[in-house]
């Protein structure tokens, strides 16, 4: 096309003289000269072209003689309705005595038969005219028009614009919607009055995306105005989500095969809906397939090329469209429209061949023929009802009337700033370069009171309309209006009223085109492996992630103390562990707790009722009842371990454990001791007793007591121990306990309890043979090994223990080594008491 461009421009160039040598002053056209379909000079001539045919009959040249002229064939109405709506407003305004007063506005009106070549022939015929011979004088004279207006496909326009944009002649299309011709550096002197596809493009993408349709296929026009618009579709599209299943494009002049494949790609595709971003020319050639083969069910997603056309909504056999939706230009009512085009006739211009075919086309008759099939002029235009006469739907017809009312605008403000200068000459007419500069600036406002203005790109405002096909209760197809989409808005610019739509095959119910379910609520998009992202599996979110959202991409972890739920879509509360007295273990632990209370209660009542017996009285009963006391402290002890750990309770839990154990292997000791004393005092000479009598032993108990109560001072001043939500146990839940403070401190009380443990079983250990009835250093032995034994297997069954078993390991230790000391230490003597009494003698106790 560039080189085509060029090569044309040169052509001009040379045909105006510029490359002409001097000795040539004339030259003649040696083909046939490009005539207008339709004119009317006056003082001031507009430019325009149709495609008033749908198809040029090309020929193969041999190039050894004069080509012939094109053959055009199928006349199209609405192409033919698009010139009469121009000649209507320029006799509109040349009834006017406000725009462009004592100036007369003529038309020259060219049909290019859909083909990029003719149109380019035209374009340059009305730059330069149709004289079979030009002169040095032919460059000199005003140009043949100010303004084309023209033409309704875009690749055409594409070519005519690169034709005449360096003459600076205005160019406004009403129907050329590639995105392509905003660019102000390819095409500086081209208008129109429709919206670009830069904003169809992305409404047809943010239209998918509202419905919910993320996996689609398309249907383009294998040219300029298909493939730009599908690429700005796909660009948006891919940012909005949506995914293309297939992309075919097709070309009205393609064989049957090529239709058939497309055919093929769509009954195979698992899409619901195609967005059909076609002109209409090449979509009736797929519509006739689609037809044939009976292909229902999918939802069709238009352009403004052929949503709103007439002659697609009357063929019965293709009602499969209906349902449609898509975007059209805004509908406009032009009043006396209807009784201009109804007028038309052949009489009017004898001569004009366009006429009589336009008239055997509308009633589908022949002049040529004299029987019943036979055109007698007669007909009457207002009797008929087809594209042509209909008015309700003037979508782009109304764009043709705009066009031409921006060109005389244009004009009105030249003239009006020309007249008044004063270099300007009687007679002088303004040049298209004047004409270019003013329409940049236009602004005026349409009896249908829209405001038309262009941006920097020569683009107007982009306003649609959100039409659906929709079948009316005597079975024709109406375009309903179901919304709108206005680029000018700065938020919603998309307005849908989905109450109102009628879907495919005339249901209510939203088509679903998906390529995979949406997930739901706790799971997240896996894509496919080589497959678009719209293809996905539905992965539940893992443990302590949640995803409350349809759709999600991506799984989110709960904050430190949240968890999620079981449906992994929100997130709650962990829950707060720890050993209560609700749960059984909680409960087993308090019920033993009270048990060992009971059973050291029992057994101080019954040494308090069996004091003055010689087996209570024996080895310091004073220290019994103090053992007694502090293993009933040991028992209690165990209880604030129990329930929700708080500050208090985290401080009394460990420094009353160690204490009282103290306390409990102080008094134990200092019985060991008084066994040890008590027989080394029974040899000749040997006054040990005196010093190691009760005073002495209550002096001992007390100040290895205080060692303890003065460690556990300073452990609760320095780093005391405190409530500690622990998070690294389990991840489901919170493990509530109490921290050590000072892991030192902990075991400082600990390592001290110990070691008085160790030496009493030492002691304990060298009095067990020592001759006596009953050697109460015996069961001290035996208890301290139990004692040592328990607190051993504490230390590494503490350290691996998760969570409340910790507290759990820790109690047991108590409660054991607890028992232990109580039934070792006084189970033999409250076995004697109660049965063997006579054994509770002083001689039998003595005896060996």
């Amino acid at each position: 096309m560039a080189r085509r461009t060029v090569v044309l421009q040169l052509l001009l160039l040379t045909v105006h003289g510029n490359f002409v040598p001097a000795s040539s002053q004339m030259c003649s056209l040696l083909g046939q000269p490009a005539l207008p379909s339709l004119i009317a000079e006056r003082d001031i001539n507009i430019g325009a072209i149709f495609s008033i045919h749908r198809n040029a009959l090309q020929k193969m040249h041999n190039y050894t003689s004069k080509p012939e002229p094109i053959t055009c064939a199928s006349l199209s109405l609405r192409e033919f309705k698009f010139a009469q709506t121009l000649i209507f407003a320029i006799e509109e305004i040349n009834n006017s005595k406000k725009l462009l007063p004592d100036i007369y506005l003529g038309y020259k009106i060219y049909d290019s038969c859909r083909s990029i070549a003719q149109t380019i022939i035209s374009g340059i015929a009305l730059m330069n005219g149709y004289e079979a011979t030009l002169s040095e004088t032919s460059c000199s004279r005003p140009p043949a028009v100010h303004a084309i207006v023209g033409e309704s496909t875009s690749s055409p326009t594409i070519g005519l614009a690169s034709v005449v944009g360096p003459f600076n002649l205005p160019v406004i299309s009403h129907f050329a919607t590639c995105a392509c011709l905003s660019n102000r550096k390819r095409y500086p002197s081209f208008f129109r009055t429709i919206s670009s596809d830069y904003y169809q493009s992305r409404a047809l993408a943010q239209l998918v995306k509202h419905f919910g349709w993320t996996w689609v296929g398309t249907v383009r026009s294998r040219n300029d105005y298909g493939n730009n618009g599908i690429a700005a579709f796909e660009e948006a599209a891919k940012q909005e989500g949506v995914c293309i299943e297939y992309s075919e494009a097709i070309l009205s002049s393609d064989p049957q095969e090529q239709f058939l494949k497309t055919l093929e790609v769509i009954k195979k595709g698992t899409a619901r809906v195609v967005v059909a971003f076609i002109a209409l020319g090449d979509f009736f050639p797929l519509l006739k397939v689609i037809s044939q083969h009976n292909i229902t069910g999918i939802q069709w997603v238009g352009s403004e090329s052929w949503l709103t056309s007439r002659t697609l909504a009357e063929t019965k056999e293709y009602s499969f469209l209906s349902g449609a939706v898509g975007f059209a230009i805004a509908n406009a009512k032009l009043v006396d429209l209807r009784e201009f085009l109804v007028n038309v006739h052949p009489d009017q211009e004898p001569n004009n061949e366009l006429l009589k075919e336009f008239w055997e086309t509308a009633f589908q008759c022949s002049f040529r023929n004299t029987g019943s099939d036979g055109c007698t002029g007669s007909e009457k235009l207002e009797e008929l009802q087809n594209e042509y006469t209909d008015v309700s739907e003037l979508r782009i017809v109304n764009k043709v009337y705009t066009a031409v009312y921006a060109v005389a605008y244009t004009l009105h403000n030249v003239l009006k700033d020309f007249r008044s200068s004063a270099n300007s000459s009687k007679g002088e007419w303004p040049t298209p370069q004047m004409v270019l500069k003013y329409m940049r600036d236009v602004r005026f406002t349409v009896k249908t009171g829209e405001e038309i203005f262009f941006d920097e790109s020569g683009d107007p405002v982009a306003r649609y309309d959100l039409v659906n096909w929709q079948n009316a209760e005597d079975g024709s197809m109406q375009f309903e209006q179901v919304g709108l989409y206005d680029s000018s808005l700065p938020s919603q610019r998309l307005q849908v009223d989905l109450e109102h739509i009628l879907w495919t095959e005339g249901s209510r119910q939203l088509p679903v085109s998906v390529c995979s379910e949406s997930c739901p609520p706790g799971t997240r998009k896996a894509v496919q492996k080589g497959r678009p992202v719209c293809c996905y599996d539905c992965i539940p979110c893992a443990e302590g992630e949640i995803s409350n959202e349809t759709d999600s991409s991506d799984c989110f972890p709960c904050d430190s103390e949240y968890w999620s739920n079981e449906s992994k879509d929100r997130c709650v509360l962990k829950v707060v562990e720890f050993l209560s007295y609700s749960e059984i273990m909680g409960i087993v632990l308090c019920v033993f707790s009270f048990i060992g209370v009971l059973l050291t209660a029992m057994v101080s009542f019954l040494f308090y009722f069996h004091k003055e017996t010689s087996i209570v009285r024996a080895n310091n009963s004073e220290l019994s009842f103090l053992l007694l006391f502090s293993l009933t402290l040991c028992f209690l002890c165990s209880l604030t371990f129990i329930g929700r750990p708080t500050e208090w309770s985290c401080m009394l839990r460990h420094t009353a454990f160690g204490i009282t154990f103290v306390l409990c292997i102080s008094c134990v000791l200092g019985k060991t001791i008084v066994v040890l004393m008590a027989f080394k005092a029974t040899l000749p000479g040997n006054s040990v007793m005196k010093w190691f009598g009760p005073l002495q032993q209550r002096l001992s108990v007390v100040s290895l007591t205080i060692v303890q109560v003065i460690i556990c001072v300073l452990w609760l001043t320095i780093s005391p121990p405190f409530p500690y939500m622990n998070f690294s146990y389990y991840r489901e839940k919170i493990i509530l306990e109490c921290n050590l403070g000072s892991a030192v401190g902990f075991w400082a009380v600990l390592g001290y309890t110990g070691l008085l443990s160790i030496l009493c079983f030492v002691l304990a250990f060298f009095a067990r043979k020592l001759p006596d009835n009953f050697n109460e250093a015996k069961f001290i032995t035996f208890s301290m090994l139990i004692f040592c034994a328990v607190w051993l297997t504490f230390i590494p069954a503490y350290v691996s223990s998760p969570g409340k078993f910790t507290v759990a390991v820790q109690i047991f230790a108590i409660l054991a080594s607890s028992f232990g000391l109580l039934f070792c230490i006084f189970a033999p003597k409250c076995y004697i008491i109660l049965l063997k009494p006579e054994l509770n003698t002083k001689k039998q106790m003595m005896r060996k």
